[in-house]
C-alpha cells in the first residue's frame, strides 16, 4: 500500500506527464505492480473504510496534474463556457466566428477545433457549472476534476455495497478503487466517463431496492455519456419492477435527449466522431487492413455499378461511392456485431457480470479505444475479478506513446497490448460475480 501511494506521489512530482511519457508510464507500470502486491495481501476482513480512504488519498494526489496526456478536460471547459455565454456548443465548433470573443489561451490548446461538441446534456451541464466558477481556468479544471473524483469515489462505495450484498470479498473493490489507470484518468486527466460510469454503478445498486431511482440513475448515465444505452434492456430485466424502471429511464431520456435530437437532428460532432474517429480498436485495426488487402472496395464498387444498371437510380447510388472504403466497411461490420451483442444481452440475468460483459464487448467492437474508455468495464471486472480486463488496465496506458512521441501504434505497440490481453481472455473468459 505504501508503494502504491509512493508511485502516485512520483507521478505528482513528475507533474507534466505528457512531457515525460516514458517516465510517467514506467512509474504507472510500477504502480500496477504495487497494486497487485497490495491487493493480494489484503486480509479478508479489511474495513471498507480503509479501502475508500486510500482511494481518496490516491485521487487527491493527482488532482493538481495538468491534463497533458489527454486534454479533453480543456474541451469540457470550453463547451461549458460556450453554453454559459448563451450559445449552442452542439451547433458551433470552437473555430466558429461567432465564438471569437471567447478565445483565449484555453482555446489555443484545444484539439479538433472544427468539431462541435459530442457530449450529452448532463455532461454539458457539469461543464457549464465548472466554467462559471469565478476563478482562473486552471482552478476551474481542478474543480471539474474534483467533481469527477467525488463521483468516482461514490462509485467505489457502490461497489462495496454490491460486494457485500452478493457475499463477495470487499477487498475485490480495491482492484478498481486503487487502480492506477482509474486514478490517473479521473483525478489526473479529468475524464467525464467517471460520471457516467458512477451513475451506471448507482443504477445497478438500486435495481432491486428502488427501481425508479435506478431508472433515474441509468438515464443520468446516458445523459453523461451515451454508453449505458446498451445496458438498458439488461437492467430492465434485472429490476425488481421492470416497468417502473423502464418508465422512468425512458421518460427522462426521451424528454432530454431523444426529443431534442428528433427536432434538431443528430449533432454533427457526434456524426463526425462515429464516421471519422479511430484509434486502437482491437478488432477494427486488423479488420480494416484485411478488407483493404482483399480489395473489398473493388467488390462493393462492382456491386454498386450493377445496382445502377439494374435500377437506373444513378444519383442515389452515386452518393454511396464516397462511403466505399475499408475503414467504414469494418465499422459497419463491427456495428452489426454490437447489435447482436445487445440483443443477446437481453437474455442475461446478472446485472453485474452482464454489465461487464456488455461494456467489455463494446470496447472490443469499437474503432476507438482510449485508456479512459476502460472506466466502463473496470468496476465490473473488479467485482468479477476478471483477469484479462484488469491486465488491460495496466497495458492500455502505453497507447499514450503513440499519441505524443511519434511511435507508431501499429503493429508492435498494438500487438504488445492486445496479444497478452487476448491470451488471458481466451484462458479466462468467464465473467462471474460469485
Amino acid at each position: 500500500m505504501v508503494l502504491l501511494v509512493a508511485a502516485h506521489v512520483s507521478l505528482l512530482l513528475l507533474f507534466d506527464l505528457g512531457g515525460h511519457r516514458w517516465a510517467a508510464l514506467s512509474i504507472l507500470t510500477g504502480a500496477f505492480a504495487a497494486l497487485w502486491w497490495a491487493v493480494r495481501r489484503l486480509p479478508p476482513e479489511t474495513p471498507a473504510g480503509l479501502l475508500l480512504a486510500v482511494a481518496a488519498i490516491l485521487r487527491v494526489l493527482l488532482l493538481p496534474l495538468p491534463p497533458t496526456l489527454s486534454n479533453d478536460a480543456l474541451r469540457y471547459l470550453w463547451d461549458g463556457r460556450v453554453a454559459a455565454a448563451g450559445y449552442d456548443p452542439y451547433a458551433l465548433p470552437p473555430d466558429a466566428a461567432e465564438l471569437a470573443f471567447l478565445r483565449d489561451g484555453l482555446w489555443q490548446e484545444l484539439h479538433h477545433r472544427d468539431v462541435s461538441t459530442v457530449y450529452p446534456p448532463l455532461a454539458l451541464g457539469v461543464f457549464t457549472l465548472a466554467s462559471v466558477v469565478p476563478v482562473e481556468p486552471a482552478l476551474q479544471l481542478v474543480f471539474l476534476k474534483t467533481l469527477f473524483a467525488m463521483a468516482d469515489l461514490a462509485a467505489c462505495g457502490g461497489l462495496v455495497y454490491l460486494a457485500r450484498r452478493r457475499g463477495l470479498p470487499v477487498t475485490r473493490v480495491a482492484w478498481y478503487a486503487w487502480n492506477p489507470l482509474v486514478v490517473l484518468e479521473v483525478a489526473g486527466m479529468g475524464h467525464v466517463d467517471a460520471l457516467g460510469s458512477a451513475l451506471a454503478v448507482a443504477a445497478v445498486c438500486t435495481l432491486l431496492s428502488r427501481p425508479a431511482v435506478s431508472g433515474l440513475a441509468a438515464a443520468g448515465g446516458v445523459l453523461a455519456k451515451l454508453v449505458p444505452l446498451l445496458a438498458l434492456p439488461l437492467w430492465v430485466r434485472a429490476a425488481s419492477r421492470p416497468r417502473r424502471f423502464a418508465a422512468v429511464a425512458l421518460a427522462v431520456i426521451g424528454l432530454t435527449l431523444v426529443l431534442p435530437v428528433a427536432v434538431r437532428g443528430v449533432p454533427p460532432g457526434l456524426v463526425r466522431y462515429g464516421v471519422s474517429w479511430e484509434f486502437n480498436g482491437p478488432l477494427y485495426e486488423p479488420l480494416w487492413r484485411v478488407f483493404s488487402a482483399v480489395g473489398t472496395p473493388d467488390v462493393v464498387s462492382s456491386v454498386l455499378d450493377r445496382v445502377k444498371d439494374w435500377t437506373e437510380l444513378y444519383e442515389p447510388v452515386n452518393r454511396l461511392y464516397p462511403l466505399n472504403y475499408p475503414q467504414l466497411h469494418a465499422k459497419l461490420l463491427l456495428a452489426m456485431g454490437l447489435g447482436v451483442l445487445w440483443l443477446v444481452s437481453w437474455r442475461w440475468r446478472d446485472p453485474v457480470a452482464g454489465s461487464g460483459r456488455l461494456f467489455g464487448g463494446m470496447l472490443l467492437l469499437s474503432a476507438t479505444v482510449y485508456p479512459w474508455y476502460l472506466l466502463w468495464a473496470l468496476p465490473w471486472a473488479a467485482l468479477c475479478r476478471q483477469p484479462a480486463w484488469l491486465l488491460l488496465s495496466a497495458l492500455l496506458p502505453w497507447t499514450y506513446l503513440a499519441q505524443g512521441t511519434g511511435l507508431a501504434l501499429w503493429p508492435w505497440l498494438f500487438a504488445g497490448i492486445w496479444i497478452p490481453f487476448s491470451f488471458v481472455l481466451v484462458s479466462f473468459p468467464r465473467w462471474s460475480s460469485t
